[in-house]
């Protein structure tokens, strides 16, 4: 290690003292080569002898937090040692500067704050997205990775200027969409439409368009993960739901489900093991909770009885 001369601080209270007001130095230890007390500089991170001069240790990493509990906006303020992470979901990924105008005293400076909060068009179109984003997904409780991938995909939509003449909520619910295609949960497209006020041919035409501008591949959506959500929705118990689950696993297995709608053949397995079980559920109440009509649901039915070979007794 390097020997680097340090001013000689005689009193210890001063460097104590010091230690409280601006919390640039601590006391610590003893220095291994010539027995003196030993200083930390909080800001380089370097453990120093206040003696010989002696550098102990460079650059270490300052692990240690202030536990005392803040009661008032004050003490927090004081007691923050960095902002808020940033995210997409964040207009500016949040790394937004704000100038507070009460406290300038120069006109200029005020106007330069004035003219701060005026947004550009790119920076509203954003924050309209992230606003109905977050609205369309706190209605579907969805989880913040599936945001997360809906939004990073809507501002390369915008980066391309794709967006001239579609919608920006349009868009954001075929985002959503693709988001939740893609991770595989049990959310429907008609659920998308239920909560968004965009007409659903114009969603549909923007799914499309993230598709072919992006070359993304349309993920299917897997009608097991729907299989747990109606079971619940229907007040049924897990053996329903075992054998539901087996019978759209075979299916799919033995065949393809492509074209046909994943909602009807989770309801068809639903029907069918409601009836090996005895139970008495209905057609007409199936369809309702699942989202099919009931001629869907009749033809989901049949096909799975047959293809999968189940008789009742």
């Amino acid at each position: 290690m390097e020997n680097y001369p340090l001013k000689k601080l005689e009193d210890e209270e001063v460097i104590r003292l010091g230690l409280k007001v601006n919390n640039l130095y601590s006391v610590s230890d003893v220095c291994p080569e010539c027995g003196g007390n030993t200083i930390s500089l909080k800001e380089t991170g370097d453990l120093i002898c206040n003696q010989c001069g002696l550098v102990i240790e460079e650059k270490r990493v300052d692990i240690s937090h202030n536990g005392r509990r803040a009661y008032t906006t004050g003490e927090k303020s004081n007691r923050e040692q960095t902002g808020a992470p940033i995210s997409v979901l964040l207009p500016d990924i949040g790394l937004t500067t704000v100038i507070d105008k009460n406290k300038i005293d120069n006109p200029d400076l005020k106007r330069a704050a004035k003219w701060n909060t005026r947004m550009s068009w790119e920076k509203r179109n954003i924050l309209i997205a992230t606003t109905e984003l977050k609205r369309i997904s706190s209605k579907l409780q969805l989880p913040s990775h599936v945001k997360k991938e809906a939004m990073t995909i809507y501002k390369e939509i915008h980066k391309r200027n794709l967006l001239r003449g579609r919608s920006i909520n349009s868009m954001i619910a075929a985002c959503l969409y693709y988001s939740i295609r893609k991770y595989k949960l049990s959310r429907t497209f008609q659920e998308i439409l239920d909560e968004s006020t965009e007409n659903p041919k114009d969603i549909r035409r923007c799914y499309r368009v993230i598709l072919r501008e992006l070359n993304l591949k349309a993920p299917n959506t897997d009608p097991v993960s729907l299989v747990p959500r109606y079971v619940v929705d229907l007040g049924l118990d897990n053996e329903i739901l075992n054998i539901a689950t087996k019978i759209v696993k075979t299916y799919i297995s033995r065949g393809t489900s492509s074209g046909k709608d994943p909602k009807g053949i989770v309801g068809g397995a639903i029907y069918i093991a409601s009836r090996l079980k005895g139970l008495d559920l209905t057609q007409y109440k199936i369809a309702e909770i699942v989202g099919v009509t009931e001629v869907t649901l009749r033809s989901r039915y049949k096909e799975l009885k047959k293809k999968l070979n189940i008789k009742f007794e």
